[in-house]
């Protein structure tokens, strides 16, 4: 259970800050669509650029 938290919150928060992304809005994207989706998706958008 505790995997599945970590998976589905932690982990998208923490890259979408590290990538300078609205932590917020990428764990709604993982909770509502898919961990996975929302993983891949920060990989490949990459960093934010100014």
């Amino acid at each position: 259970m505790v995997f599945i938290i970590w998976l589905a919150i932690f982990l998208p928060a923490s890259m979408a800050r590290t990538r300078g992304r609205s932590a917020v809005l990428w764990v709604l994207v993982s909770l509502f669509l898919s961990p996975l989706l929302a993983i891949l998706l920060l990989l490949v958008l990459g960093d934010v650029r100014d």
